[in-house]
């Protein structure tokens, strides 16, 4: 994609420009500049485009989001919670650079991400919505890793219900605010962000579906991380509340959700057209 030329190098340039222990700014890089798919910022610089012809605008919202999903990563990660030692095809951060280094450079990165937002040469008013953004967003993340890990979910609700819950927070969150930062640093109206954050909402849930159903159907060498890991640990999954056959169909109409959502954007919204389609049909 043409926006990872600008996406990338700014990236890279933030990473450069730390100011931090040599040994803490390597393992940020490694987890940061990895081989990473970076839907977050992609999700906002299409955004931005949908509602303003320089989609440039998004790329310090991107940069934040991303350095907050390199966190949640790193953490989710470690022996304490999913005990992970493969992401994107290279060893955790844990494995590569030690337990206390890989919880100290998730800690530098989330707080980085706010430090990023909040530039004093920024817009301030902007800076303060982005900056809130993020953090509702993180909150939500972190609610659903605690559902996902250590339970606790609402007495009363459906297994469907219960999986909805957990990855619209867990996994959707986060991909919401990448959609609503984009549109936000493009000056969306109040209807077109609205619009996006529909987007936004399914784009998320779809994700995880489609996340889910690798984790039964692919391998290793394709997701570069463990697969077949869900079950045996007893998570609420997609394929096990509705079978394969059944998650496959939440993807498609998850996916038509997604697109009508779109549609008062007109051919501006193509890239994210273009995007969720690639999302539901994903093998990595």
């Amino acid at each position: 994609m043409a926006c990872l030329e600008q996406i990338e190098p700014a990236l890279e340039r933030f990473v450069n420009g730390l100011a931090l222990p040599i040994a803490l700014v390597d393992a940020i890089r490694y987890a940061v500049l990895g081989r990473g798919k970076r839907l977050r910022p992609v999700l906002a610089w299409h955004a931005c485009a949908a509602v303003h012809p320089e989609p440039a605008r998004s790329l310090r919202a991107g940069v934040a989001v991303e350095l907050v999903h390199a966190f949640s990563l790193v953490h989710d990660d470690l022996p304490a919670m999913d005990d992970d030692d493969l992401r994107r095809g290279m060893p955790t951060l844990h494995v590569h650079a030690g337990e206390a280094m890989a919880i100290l450079a998730g800690d530098a990165m989330l707080a980085l991400a706010f430090q990023h937002l909040a530039d004093p040469t920024e817009e301030p008013r902007l800076a303060a919505a982005l900056v809130g953004e993020l953090a509702h967003a993180t909150g939500g993340m972190i609610a659903g890793q605690v559902y996902d890990t250590l339970g606790g979910l609402p007495e009363g609700l459906s297994d469907l219900d219960r999986v909805r819950l957990v990855h619209r927070n867990k996994t959707g969150a986060l991909i919401r605010a990448a959609v609503r930062m984009g549109a936000m640093a493009g000056d969306a109206s109040a209807g077109d962000l609205a619009a996006l954050t529909r987007f936004g909402d399914a784009a998320g849930l779809m994700f995880q579906v489609v996340d889910d159903l690798l984790d039964v159907e692919s391998t290793v060498e394709q997701t570069g991380k463990r697969t077949r890991k869900d079950a045996p640990l007893g998570k609420l999954t997609y394929p096990g509340v509705l079978g394969i056959d059944g998650a496959r169909r939440e993807v498609e109409d998850l996916e038509r959700l997604a697109l009508q959502a779109l549609r008062p954007l007109g051919p501006a919204s193509h890239g994210l057209a273009a995007l969720v389609a690639i999302l539901a049909r994903r093998r990595s």
